[in-house]
């Protein structure tokens, strides 16, 4: 059923169908924020109030033309400037592939330098989405290539790829802020670990070469496994609660998030939004079965009482 649904969610021709469905939609807003950036900064406030962070993410990726990407430009800077003038405690994750990275990689880079530079000068920080393994090695390249000038600008290492210590330890020299996460796309096994037990154990690996770094990464999880380990770890190390942050999802385990933040964790939740959410909404159907159960029960109609 997973590799199923991480199937479908590159079939861009589904998504007409599955956004015009109602039930998808009512799903949908689980785990998406909402359409307007106006609902991404309500969330955010939200979750600021009750002590979380956030990353927040316009969701699109892969556009077609130019003005496409320019566009995505440009609404990255007027997020920044919507974070500064409501005071949220927030940064911003961004794909390559949105602003044009299959269309030009020298465009894309100086779109993206531009957004970083206007978030340096607002004080803030940009994230660097990864995403499937086709992108990897120049997603890589071009955060070393932007860090060499910025400091404000991090990436994401998935660990289900066997190429991710590799890279990790090569964005470290360059002194990258790192979000480690386990991966969501359907990838080859020459390419990815295939049993949840090595993603699990790499995971772990890199989680410990991370968190001694002297670093601020971001520990990307919701597996009560992976949070244990990362606590053990960091007791034993003497690594403080204020030297790395928990990280989530928005909608998901909201239970695992309030009590780490009860117990002074830092965390931060990922809050996406925007009207391109099909690709997003299908990978986060094929992660837990407790998610696509919940978008079956919600498939059903509901009785008149």
């Amino acid at each position: 059923m997973r590799e199923l649904l991480l199937r479908l969610s590159e079939r861009k021709r589904l998504a007409p169908l599955i956004m015009r469905n109602r039930a998808s939609r009512r799903v949908a807003r689980r785990f998406v924020a909402g359409q307007t950036l106006e609902d991404a900064v309500a969330a955010a406030r939200a979750l600021n109030d009750s002590g979380r962070a956030v990353s927040l993410d316009l969701l699109g990726e892969n556009v077609s033309n130019e003005a496409g990407a320019r566009r995505a430009a440009e609404s990255y800077v007027a997020i920044f400037d919507r974070i500064a003038q409501e005071r949220l405690d927030a940064n911003v994750s961004l794909k390559l592939t949105q602003l044009g990275l299959d269309l030009s990689q020298p465009r894309c880079v100086e779109l993206l330098e531009g957004i970083v530079a206007h978030a340096a000068r607002l004080g803030n920080f940009v994230r660097i989405d990864m995403e499937g393994s086709a992108y990897t090695e120049r997603t890589v390249q071009i955060a070393k290539q932007v860090r060499a000038k910025y400091e404000n600008v991090g990436a994401v290492m998935q660990a289900y790829l066997r190429q991710t210590e590799a890279d990790v330890s090569s964005l470290l020299a360059s002194g990258c802020r790192i979000r480690l996460c386990k991966g969501a796309y359907k990838e080859p096994p020459e390419v990815a670990f295939a049993e949840k037990s090595d993603v699990d154990a790499n995971y772990v690996r890199l989680m410990q070469i991370l968190l001694p770094s002297g670093i601020y990464h971001g520990i990307a999880t919701h597996d009560p496994a992976m949070i244990r380990a990362t606590e053990d770890f960091a007791r034993a190390r003497g690594i403080g609660r204020d030297q790395f942050e928990f990280q989530m999802l928005y909608g998901i385990r909201t239970d695992l998030q309030a009590r780490l933040v009860r117990e002074g964790y830092r965390l931060r939740v990922y809050v996406p939004y925007g009207s391109e959410w099909f690709s997003y909404f299908m990978r986060r159907l094929a992660e837990r079965p407790a998610n696509l159960m919940f978008f079956l029960r919600n498939l059903l109609p509901r009785r008149e009482h």
